[in-house]
C-alpha cells in the first residue's frame, strides 16, 4: 500500500513538470554552480528489494553525477537507514569494473526537510566491515522553513515555494483570531505573486506560472483545511 502524501506527489508533480528548477536547489545544497538550462536526464525511480518495491522521489543525472533527492514531512528515525537502501539500488544502476576490481557509485544525496529545523546538517551511518575497517555513509539535510522567501528568489529555490506555507501551519488558530496577523501572511503571499509574476509572465514562461501556483494553492488548501 502506498504511503505517499500531498507533499510527496507535489514534489514529484515538480521534478515532472518543472525538473530544471531543481538545478538551483542541487547547487545550493552541494555547492555546485550548473546553469538552469543544463541537460539533466532522470532515472527511473523504482527499485525491487526483497521486502518489495522500492520508491525513491527522484534521481537523475548532470553530467558525469548522479542525485538523489528524498523529500521528509516529518520526523523519521530510520530515515538514514532507507537513504542507503535506495542509494544502494540507485547505484547499483552504474556497476564499472577495472583492474578485476567492481565498482559501484553512489548518488550525490540529500533529503529535504519540509516541517523539521532542528536537527543536524548531515545524517550519518558507520560501516562496520568484515576485516575491522569502516566507512562513514554522510547525507546532507536541507530544512526548507530556514529560508526566507527573499532568500528564495536571491538563490533561485523556485523548488521550494509550494512548502511555504508550512510555517504558519502551527500559527493557524492565531491567524483566524488576529486579523493583524492574518493581513501580513496575505500581503506575503502577494509579494510572492509579484515576484513570480517577473520571474516567469514577464519573460513568456506562462506554463511555469501557472503550474507553480497551482501546487502553491494546493499545498494552502492543504496546510489550512480546518480554518
Amino acid at each position: 500500500m502506498s504511503n505517499n502524501t500531498i507533499f510527496d506527489d507535489v514534489f514529484r508533480t515538480m521534478l515532472q513538470k518543472m525538473p530544471q528548477m531543481a538545478i538551483p536547489l542541487i547547487n545550493e545544497v552541494f555547492g555546485k554552480d550548473y546553469p538552469e538550462n543544463i541537460k539533466l536526464k532522470q532515472g527511473r525511480n523504482e527499485f525491487y528489494t526483497k521486502d518489495g518495491k522500492v520508491i525513491t522521489d527522484s534521481h537523475f543525472q548532470i553530467e558525469e553525477k548522479i542525485y538523489h533527492l528524498e523529500c521528509q514531512s516529518t520526523k523519521d528515525a530510520t530515515m538514514i537507514f532507507r537513504m542507503i537502501e535506495y542509494d544502494f539500488a540507485v547505484a547499483l544502476e552504474s556497476v564499472g569494473r577495472e583492474n578485476e576490481t567492481s565498482r559501484i557509485y553512489f548518488p550525490h544525496s540529500c533529503v529535504l526537510y519540509l516541517r523539521d529545523t532542528q536537527r543536524p546538517e548531515e545524517m550519518k551511518l558507520e560501516l562496520l566491515m568484515t576485516d575491522g575497517e569502516s566507512e562513514e555513509y554522510k547525507v546532507p539535510v536541507i530544512y526548507q522553513q530556514r529560508y526566507t522567501k527573499e532568500i528564495f528568489f536571491q538563490k533561485r529555490l523556485f523548488f521550494l515555494l509550494p512548502f511555504y506555507i508550512m510555517r504558519y501551519e502551527k500559527a493557524k488558530k492565531e491567524l483566524e483570531k488576529n486579523q493583524e496577523k492574518l493581513q501580513e501572511m496575505l500581503e506575503e503571499y502577494r509579494s510572492i505573486e509579484k515576484c513570480l509574476e517577473e520571474e516567469f509572465l514577464y519573460h513568456d514562461r506562462e506554463k511555469e506560472y501557472r503550474d507553480m501556483v497551482e501546487l502553491i494553492i494546493r499545498i494552502a488548501d492543504y496546510i489550512l483545511r480546518d480554518s
